[in-house]
């Protein structure tokens, strides 16, 4: 006979998940991997010749830049000497500044600050983080796709995700030729539901760097880094290419993430036996020499490969930790699904969720799941209201806000109409009323009519062919009498040339304010300090629609 609750137990959602047993040689290991290397550094006449147990001449590529380009040289070995330890009990100490810190910090080699973060719990890296974050004001991010790339619906669904909160918002294509199409549509929508929201196009580098170029996006950060020699050369990469890379986005004023997460050397088969931490503290490293804003980690598509082994979810929390402990902003994650419990995706979420991060999604879908391109996220359009009555539970700002359903309704029409006008204004494939009230109640692109898809892509390819910019979109809704819209977008061409948003966290508020580590320091030292929710913004968390209220009794 078999125990009924055991068979109970293996029918729940969590025991469809897949786990692993640690197996170091390979690289199925979290944090403090056998063969991690010990910390250690030698500075002759200003030049790192010794890092972390290796000597210069034995360097690949990787210690290379991190040598020259990636550690405070200058304090380098004074700060080796100090114990892992007493560094871990300064990061989560309140009475320690964040400024006195990073001073520290950038000055570790990757071994040793993965042997500091190796003495915390994930408590404790929770406390750290909520001092070393960059900017004092914590954000989101989102991902706006649709599975049939419907323009429409895209601009429907940023427009909503805007009023709902979200700093920025990024889109994806299932067909490539689709991109100036959803590039557009996510412009407009997003400028409609809120001034001032980033936007960006995750595609092939040299079509996504053009959108940016035509003011059709504003930031970008599917720029991949790696931890070993191996995944770089798979690739035909070097951390050089992706600097360069990296510049070419920055000199035409797009602000811009590199990429990276714990697994993905084990996931493409060279982790060098060494743990999946160590290896993403080198991809953070290779971030901070690059000179980039920060870094998109927290495991992001290889979520299933820590996710998988014993203290995983720990370590991805500890290499969001590491990129704010190097000064550099971090979108933290939580973006793509990796469990069928409710209960684990929630806890893996409120690592970052109750410290607060720059942006505590890097992709928190804006639309259901079915229609996410990014293969789904941790958090989805369904999930809208447990996440403002979690923020409202725990009195937190995870950077949203509850909606009424006429409000969301009238965004998504207006962003559905506007586009219609602009479609028709720049002669593009006509947008009819019927696509325009399906966008405005549509769950999803279930609820969409299909589009000509042929028709779309030719005229997508000429867009390009034709050069359209930002500017022609400005004129486009003028003439149509969207003046608000308008003025929206052109003060997003206008970021362009200032480059204020080009800060480490930055954001733009409503009235087109920069919000970055530079005037919006974290300060926190403590209760009482740092970022505390203000009045107006704590009675917009507690009113959900379904709370009754003393009048309505």
């Amino acid at each position: 006979m078999k125990s009924k609750r055991f068979e109970v137990l293996r029918n729940r959602p969590v025991n469809q998940d897949g786990f692993v047993a640690e197996w170091p040689e390979v690289g199925f290991i979290a944090m403090n991997g056998p063969n991690d290397p010990k910390p250690g550094v030698k500075v002759q006449n200003g030049e790192i010749v010794e890092l972390d147990g290796k000597r210069k001449e034995d360097f690949d590529s990787i210690d290379m830049f991190i040598a020259k380009y990636s550690i405070n040289i200058e304090k380098a070995e004074e700060v080796m000497k100090m114990d892992s330890q007493k560094l871990a009990n300064m990061l989560c100490d309140p009475n320690v500044p964040r400024t006195k810190l990073i001073e520290i910090t950038t000055a570790m080699t990757p071994g040793k600050i993965v042997e500091v973060l190796g003495h915390m719990n994930v408590l404790e890296m929770m406390m750290a983080l909520q001092k070393m974050r960059a900017r004092k004001t914590p954000a989101n991010q989102c991902h706006v796709t649709s599975v049939k790339d419907n323009p429409v619906q895209i601009a429907a669904e940023a427009a909503e995700a805007a009023v709902r909160g979200f700093a920025e918002e990024e889109t994806t294509v299932g067909i490539a030729r689709y991109a100036p199409f959803n590039a557009l549509g996510l412009l407009i929508g997003s400028q409609v539901g809120r001034g001032g929201i980033l936007t960006q196009c995750a595609l092939e580098e040299a079509t996504e760097l053009l959108l940016g170029m035509r003011g059709l996006t504003s930031y970008a950060e599917t720029i991949s880094v790696y931890g070993t020699e191996d995944v770089f050369t798979d690739g035909d990469d070097t951390p050089w290419s992706k600097s360069f890379l990296a510049s070419a986005y920055a000199s035409r004023g797009l602000k811009m993430r590199f990429t990276s997460g714990t697994g993905s050397e084990v996931q493409m088969g060279y982790a060098e036996g060494k743990s999946m931490l160590y290896l993403e503290a080198r991809c953070i490293y290779i971030t901070k020499g690059a000179g980039v804003q920060g870094l998109q980690n927290g495991s992001i598509s290889c979520i299933g490969i820590p996710g998988a082994v014993p203290s995983g979810i720990r370590a991805v929390l500890a290499e969001n930790l590491i990129t704010t402990m190097l000064d550099l902003e971090v979108a933290s994650g939580n973006d793509q699904t990796f469990s069928h419990s409710d209960i684990r995706r929630t806890a893996r979420m409120l690592m970052q969720m109750v410290p607060g991060t720059d942006f505590i999604f890097s992709g928190y879908s804006a639309t259901p799941n079915y229609d996410n391109m990014f293969a789904g996220s941790n958090f989805d359009a369904e999930d809208f209201d447990d996440y403002n009555i979690i923020q409202r539970d725990l009195k937190v700002d995870g950077g949203l806000r509850p909606v009424v359903e006429d409000e969301i309704v009238a965004i998504r029409n207006k962003a559905a109409r506007v586009l219609q006008a602009v479609f028709r204004e720049l002669g593009l494939p006509e947008i009819t009323d019927e696509e325009v009230t399906a966008a405005t109640y549509a769950h999803g692109s279930k609820d969409m009519p299909d589009r000509n898809v042929v028709e779309d892509l030719k005229a997508a390819g000429e867009m390009l062919t034709r050069g359209i910019t930002g500017v022609d979109v400005v004129k486009a809704l003028h003439k149509n009498g969207y003046l608000d819209v308008a003025q929206n977008v052109l003060n997003m061409l206008k970021q362009r040339v200032s480059g204020d948003y080009l800060h480490t966290s930055a954001i733009i508020n409503k009235d087109f304010e920069v919000i970055s580590a530079v005037n919006d320091l974290n300060d926190y030292s403590g209760p009482g300090t740092g970022y505390r929710i203000s009045e107006e913004r704590w009675n917009e968390i507690k009113d959900i629609p379904n709370a009754i209220k003393p009048d309505s009794i």
